[in-house]
């Protein structure tokens, strides 16, 4: 948990998403350390999963390829031990309920300590059922972190008052300026937490950017390093 305290500490974070193994597990690798190094202050790293629910196609696709890929729990976990011996980036993964419990909540949670991954978040894990992963998190110090919507509205106060680290603000791409920052508010009247809203909105403790990172590794697979690195550094010039 101690890792992310430093994540949102000056200024707006910078939050690249990339799923795991697309297009191999060494690209993987390499995106990590490259957009570390390109200012990212917190990577999220999905795991994925053959069942996705992701409501961007583009993700979807990603976690397709890295599945064809070969990518698997065992061999993410043995990138980011090599990965480990170079770069101290913060690492949230993401991944559905049901890897998880496949692999062992217990095992999961040791590895993601044994690679320093800081945080787990689960999108379809409702969050009256939290403490099915809650006391191994806790015993291997990962956070929790906790998903809100526009349609949380009358679970904010709950949701806020037991999060762990930051809130993710899942937005619609065409919410409202006003819509978002009032449900940020909502979540700072309860705690002070740090809100990390989709990339283009332009309330928000950290800004989350998936869907053009898919894209350009899409467009370029293996050779996409240089062109996600570019566009991480100018989205963090962008951010101040």
């Amino acid at each position: 948990m101690s890792n992310l305290t430093h994540v949102f500490a000056n200024g707006r974070a910078l939050i690249p998403f990339i799923t795991a193994g697309d297009p191999n597990l060494t690209t993987t690798e390499q995106l990590i350390a490259q957009m570390a190094r390109a200012g990212a202050d917190l990577i999220e790293l999905g795991i994925p999963f053959s069942d996705s629910t992701a409501a961007d196609p583009v993700v979807q696709k990603a976690e397709s390829r890295a599945i064809i890929g070969g990518a698997t729990l065992d061999k993410i976990f043995a990138m980011l031990r090599r990965l480990r011996q170079y770069c101290n980036v913060p690492i949230a993964f993401m991944s559905y309920l049901n890897p998880i419990f496949a692999y062992g909540t217990t095992r999961f949670m040791n590895n993601c300590r044994e690679v320093a991954v800081c945080a787990v978040i689960v999108p379809d894990m409702p969050f009256e059922e939290r403490d099915e992963l809650l006391p191994d998190c806790r015993a291997n110090d990962v956070s929790l972190i906790a998903m809100i919507t526009l349609t949380s509205r009358d679970r904010i106060q709950k949701i806020a008052e037991q999060a762990q680290g930051f809130i993710c603000c899942m937005m619609p791409p065409d919410a409202e300026p006003a819509a978002v920052q009032e449900l940020i508010n909502e979540v700072k009247r309860v705690k002070q937490i740090p809100c990390a809203v989709n990339a283009g909105c332009s309330a928000g403790d950290g800004v989350i950017a998936g869907s053009v990172i898919a894209r350009l590794i899409e467009k370029y697979g293996p050779h996409s390093v240089p062109h996600v690195t570019e566009y991480v550094h100018h989205l963090k010039i962008a951010l101040g």
